[in-house]
């Protein structure tokens, strides 16, 4: 009899293709509805965005979980694990609540508060001329927050006729939202200045696309106790204790679909076949309608809308490790070097002459950094870094990379001259912000749009998805022309981030499940798996390990933290 990690042989319900949080969660929720599910992931560990890894046995660093919002009692994603039977199997350690971002402005610093209120009256003693238009935007935003939540939730309520002409407003662009109502490029930017949780400027944001990333922080932001790998550990265990199978290092190289437009199953990496009448893709959405399935299954019009596709900005990281503390309230930094949001994106994303836009440019300095801090956010967490050491990030938007070939790049010249341009102004962005720390550095390395594709598989290196599928604003809905066909991810229309891939999943599982309402259903109190089920976690629990599946989970090559106290002495970098 084959085991459960073994795929020989085998019909599955359904197959998910990658292990992002779209398809972990979808995943999950079809194993706990009885679905016979395979996970198949190609890199070593699932979570794609919102997984972490380890350098010098001292330091985890988290790739994308630098907060959540909306964690409390009544929060969208601690319903969706609620649903699954795993609700307190994640902490969510509250950041600060009177400033969980600070936003820096030339000559102006503005501490972001729990609630829509407190938020309006920061802004408008910030810029006391402008109050009058910033609270008319912010009116607009929080209806548009308010309706889009109430049809998540399904208790959505028709408004009065105040709410009602507000969002006549909502339809549109962030910019034009501001222009209507006068505000200046200072204020434009202020009220945009979180903005790099999603990656475009206003003049190319949809008015709901900022309303419901601003609502999902304002309701209070979070750090998962243990770092953003506990989020895809839990995920597996609940696949895997439902009779699920995860695997990891095991890439998918076509969808099959039959003539009659129906899918088959997927062929794996090495030729190995498996059927199923139901796939779920968590890939690139231009990899799955583009490459991993024949274009000719779907319409001509998606095709076309694919093919002509552009996306979001990309990202490039420092990652840091200090040998001392560093004294700073527990809040993410956000710093603009002008104070025109639209001319500091048009700076950022601008290509070179030379094509090394993509991987950092070529500016003396970056006209926008966001610093995150873990070893802030969860101070008890040993995996983070040893006792008396900092842990943090700094980061801007560039350019998504074009799809130039990926082998060989990290020993290119011009690569590397303009990763080192960007990894110092990066560095002089942050002391400027914090102060100096150059030489208390114990560990620093870079990452790049390129270096995204290589782990997450992203054709474009941009973790925010689409920018345009077919119209501005517009993207692809879970299901498709192709009977049997899902996708889920940051290009749907569900958008990127943690909570968006994750209502994402929940959305397509629902579909798959004829449960279009599966999400109400579990926000209403639904509880779909079995909590008895899943495993204890002793002390030797590792969510880095648990992520790489049942098959995999004892293999060579796992990297770990050592124990505080056998650390050794804080050392430079050789």
């Amino acid at each position: 009899m084959a085991s459960r990690s073994d795929t020989s042989g085998r019909d599955y319900d359904a197959v998910v293709v990658g292990g992002g949080m779209g398809g972990l969660v979808c995943a999950a929720y079809l194993a706990v509805a009885g679905r016979r599910v395979l996970l198949a992931e190609q890199h070593d560990v699932v979570g794609g965005n919102s997984q972490v890894f380890r350098r010098r046995r001292r330091y985890e660093f988290d790739v994308g979980v630098h907060y959540l919002g909306d964690c409390g009692p009544d929060g969208i994603l601690p319903a969706i694990l609620s649903g699954l039977g795993a609700a307190g199997r994640i902490g969510f350690r509250p950041m600060d609540r009177d400033g969980f971002d600070r936003l820096l402005l030339p000559g102006l610093a503005v501490d972001v508060p729990v609630g829509w209120d407190r938020y309006r009256e920061r802004l408008t003693a910030a810029l006391p001329g402008e109050a009058a238009g910033i609270t008319r935007c912010l009116a607009v935003l929080r209806a548009a927050a308010e309706d889009l939540r109430g049809k998540l939730t399904g208790r959505w309520q028709p408004g009065d006729a105040a709410h009602r002409e507000l969002l006549l407003h909502s339809p549109g662009t962030l910019g034009a939202l501001f222009a209507r109502w006068g505000l200046s490029p200072r204020a434009a930017t202020l009220l945009a200045a979180q903005s790099g949780n999603y990656g475009s400027p206003p003049s190319r944001t949809q008015v709901v696309v900022h309303a419901a990333m601003l609502d999902h922080y304002l309701r209070g932001a979070y750090y998962p106790l243990g770092g953003g790998q506990m989020l895809p550990a839990t995920l597996v265990e609940v696949i895997e204790a439902h009779g699920g199978t995860v695997r990891t290092r095991c890439p998918v190289e076509r969808i099959a679909v039959g003539d009659d437009r129906r899918v088959r199953g997927v062929l794996l990496a090495g030729g190995e076949s498996v059927r199923a009448p139901v796939v779920v893709s968590n890939a690139d959405y231009r990899s799955t309608v583009l490459t991993l399935c024949q274009p000719s299954v779907f319409p001509a019009s998606v095709v076309s809308r694919t093919e002509a596709a552009g996306s979001r900005a990309a990202v490039a990281v420092v990652y840091l490790a200090l040998d001392r503390p560093l004294e700073l309230p527990n809040a993410n930094l956000w710093c603009w070097a002008d104070d025109d949001v639209e001319r500091c994106y048009a700076r950022a994303l601008a290509p070179a002459a030379d094509g090394t836009a993509a991987d950092g440019g070529q500016a003396a300095e970056v006209p926008f950094a966001f610093l995150s801090f873990a070893s802030l956010k969860d101070p008890g967490n040993p995996l983070v870094c040893p006792p008396g050491h900092s842990n943090f990030q700094v980061m801007t938007l560039v350019p998504p990379d074009d799809g130039r070939e990926l082998a060989g790049y990290r020993r290119d010249r011009d690569y590397l001259a303009a990763k080192a341009r960007l990894t110092n102004a990066l560095l002089d962005a942050a002391e400027q912000a914090v102060g100096p720390f150059r030489d208390r550095i114990t560990h620093q390395e870079s990452a790049t749009a390129r270096t995204n594709r290589r782990y997450t598989g992203s054709g474009s290196g941009s973790p925010y998805g689409l920018d345009h599928w077919g119209g501005p604003g517009r993207r692809p809905d879970v299901r498709t022309s192709v009977e049997g066909l899902y996708v889920t991810g940051r290009d749907t229309r569900h958008q990127a981030g943690i909570a968006g891939t994750a209502v994402g999943g929940i959305t397509a599982a629902g579909h798959v499940l004829g449960r279009p309402g599966l999400l109400p259903e579990v926000y209403a109190g639904a509880v779909l798996g079995d909590p008895d089920l899943l495993p204890r976690r002793g002390a030797d629990f590792d969510p880095l390990r648990v992520s790489r599946g049942l098959a995999r989970r004892d293999a060579r090559g796992l990297a770990r933290i050592d124990p505080p106290v056998l650390a050794g002495r804080p050392g430079r970098p050789g």
